[in-house]
């Protein structure tokens, strides 16, 4: 094999200057030329973007696929140029394993019939999931990908070149100041040639040729300042160059960003319409399964309408003693505001479904509310007489989840 061995040597010197440079910069034996302050801000700017943007694309990734193992698996299929496998869904999974349930146990059966419609839910669940996964893997993850294992590695390079060119520049300035301090020193001396002229005897008095080579070593250490300067300057505005483009890089996430905003919300649409259609057809078979069990303790789709309306409640309550609470047939309210509330019996209950008062008899009700409920005698079994603060009236029991 050719070397070129005046080229290695070159090449070994320059590391070796750079070297000492370095090196006596963090001791504090050596000057360093300092960036402005807007470069600086530049490159903080840079490893921010840069760090954060591997933060989000780790966490993104675990978000995708919690199994650490699939994502390494995924990754290795990557670095190796080759298709990932395809990956069955853990809803994918829970309904293939439902449907088998059913089949053995009976899908006759009411439980083997809801087995089915499970199945079937949570199949279109994960089918909308494999579809959100790769939608935001070409959307947000790639370019996040894109700007690390591309632009970033391109500034790092293009940093550590501008890195060797200012400490050749500094080396270069410590050169020329030595010629200078050394040139200077020789002519307080006597124009004394430099010990290293090992062709003349030491200290040998000859001062033309003695100025003559120190004019040389200080010429030709301003050149080589002259060169490394130029060079540190052309890198400086290559690297600036390059960090200002964050900027656009920050633009280009910010798009990204959005579209995996509308994939997650597109996604969670669609498990949101699939649970409702299952919630329905389950809802729908509730009472032929377990009758009475689901009255008050469940939230059915729609708010239920009672059998009985609140005027043919009214029209049909018997008048209690001394009028109070109840009123004569024929009137179309009920004043409840005397009626005191049993020794016993009363309860709370937690409100399903906001309720609108049909009149000044009934008590508008709030979702989530907590009220107090009771029962008088003769009422309909369908209402109740329900409490908020100094309020009351009556209220449908479909409308309440009694709590002990």
């Amino acid at each position: 094999m050719d070397f070129n061995m005046k080229k290695l040597a070159s090449d070994a010197g320059i590391f070796f200057t750079r070297a000492v440079q370095f090196t006596e910069e963090k001791f504090g034996q050596a000057e360093k030329t300092e960036l402005d302050a807007h470069f600086e801000n530049l490159l903080a700017r840079a490893d921010s973007t840069k760090n954060w943007t591997e933060k989000i694309l780790r966490q993104t990734e675990v978000l995708l696929q919690p199994n650490p193992s699939a994502r390494v698996e995924e990754f290795l299929y990557e670095k190796l140029d080759r298709k990932v496998p395809s990956r069955v869904t853990n809803g994918e999974l829970l309904a293939q394993y439902m449907a088998e349930a059913a089949s053995e146990l009976g899908p006759t059966t009411p439980y083997g019939k809801t087995l089915i419609k499970v199945a079937e839910a949570e199949k279109r669940l994960g089918a909308a999931e494999r579809d959100f996964i790769h939608t935001a893997s070409i959307n947000f993850l790639t370019p996040l990908r894109n700007f690390l294992e591309g632009d970033w590695k391109t500034i790092s390079k293009e940093r550590r070149l501008l890195q060797n060119r200012r400490l050749d520049l500094d080396a270069g300035k410590a050169r020329l100041k030595k010629a200078k301090a050394a040139e200077a020193k020789a002519t307080c001396e006597g124009d004394t040639v430099p010990d290293f002229q090992e062709t003349r005897p030491r200290n040998y008095i000859l001062s033309a040729s003695a100025s003559a080579l120190w004019n040389d070593e200080v010429d030709k250490a301003e050149q080589e300042l002259r060169v490394a300067q130029t060079e540190f300057d052309r890198q400086a505005e290559v690297t600036r160059l390059l960090l200002e483009g964050i900027s656009s890089t920050h633009v280009n996430h910010l798009r990204c960003l959005h579209e995996f905003v509308e994939s997650q919300t597109t996604y969670y649409a669609q498990c949101y319409r699939h649970m409702l259609d299952l919630q329905k057809q389950l809802g729908s078979s509730q009472g032929a399964i377990f009758p009475g069990t689901f009255v008050g303790t469940t939230e059915p789709t729609s708010p239920p309408l009672s059998s009985t309306s609140p005027t043919t409640t009214a029209a049909t309550m018997p008048v209690g003693p001394s009028g109070a609470g109840m009123v004569p047939p024929g009137e179309a309210a009920l004043c409840l505001e005397e009626v005191a509330p049993p020794a016993s019996g009363t309860r709370k209950a937690r409100v399903l479904y906001d309720y609108e008062a049909a009149d000044s008899s009934e008590l508008a009700l709030l979702a989530d509310e907590l009220i107090t409920v009771y029962s008088l005698p003769g009422m309909d079994p369908d209402w109740l007489v329900g409490e908020r603060g100094n309020r009351k009236g009556k209220v449908p029991v479909t409308y309440l989840e009694l709590l002990s």
